[in-house]
């Protein structure tokens, strides 16, 4: 397998249109070329400057989990720790995570961030949105968003083996007249799920108006999470009840 490692853009695109195969979630990847056959070349985007940025209000695909620091928004930055041992943050990056991973640890956090993928293609580089990027899987260039004004993240503790562990996720968003603008996301095993509110009042009103929503069915388990993430993150910003 050739390897080709562009480092710019046109460079990348010229990989792709020459067929070249994404190596994005690599990690995950390899167990599947050993056992149906390795391409005969695979494109890394690993050094394309783009897909290595990190900044407050954008992250490249290319990053590694263990780069991710506090120049992004603390419910990425949790998310991005939570994932596995140091040895598998080392070589876990952004994109594969995203798109290569059934777990998708980092999912939760780019929904409650509002998060826009900015994708590669052979003909040029867009922007699209989260559900097309887990569903189509394109190839990720970097996350982009508005900067949350708090956030908040919790991953329970599972047993090795067993089912994925809960993931709560939560992002406090400057809204115009009628109130600040509230986003959760919950992973519940493999499904994730998210909705948001506006909030004109305190906690309580929040998350009755969460209840309404499709998080209103998770487990009693998963509100346990939800209900002191919402109300600690509200009276931080100074609007709990």
């Amino acid at each position: 397998m050739l390897l080709r490692l562009p480092t710019s853009l046109s460079e990348a695109r010229e990989c792709l249109a020459e067929g070249a195969v994404p190596i994005g979630g690599a990690s995950l990847l390899w167990a599947t070329w050993q056992r149906d056959g390795f391409p005969q070349a695979a494109v890394s985007l690993r050094e394309v400057p783009e897909a290595n940025v990190i900044g407050p209000r954008t992250l490249g695909a290319a990053v590694v989990l263990t780069r991710i620091d506090d120049r992004v928004p603390d419910v990425l930055r949790l998310a991005a720790g939570s994932v596995g041992t140091g040895a598998v943050r080392r070589t876990a990056t952004v994109g594969g995570n995203l798109v290569g991973s059934t777990l998708r640890c980092l999912l939760p956090a780019a929904l409650v961030l509002d998060a826009r993928a900015v994708v590669l293609e052979p003909d040029g580089v867009r922007e699209t949105d989260l559900a097309e990027l887990v569903a189509k899987k394109p190839v990720m260039l970097s996350l982009c968003w508005s900067a949350p004004v708090a956030s908040a993240y919790r991953k329970l503790p599972a047993e090795a083996g067993g089912p994925p562990p809960l993931v709560v996720a939560s992002a406090l968003h400057s809204g115009d007249g009628r109130g600040d603008r509230l986003l959760v996301a919950v992973r519940d095993g493999y499904d994730v799920f998210s909705a948001g509110t506006t909030v004109a009042a305190g906690a309580g009103q929040a998350l009755d108006a969460l209840r309404e929503t499709a998080l209103g069915d998770l487990p009693a388990a998963a509100w346990e999470v939800v209900t002191p993430q919402v109300t600690g993150l509200l009276e931080e910003r100074g609007a709990g009840e």
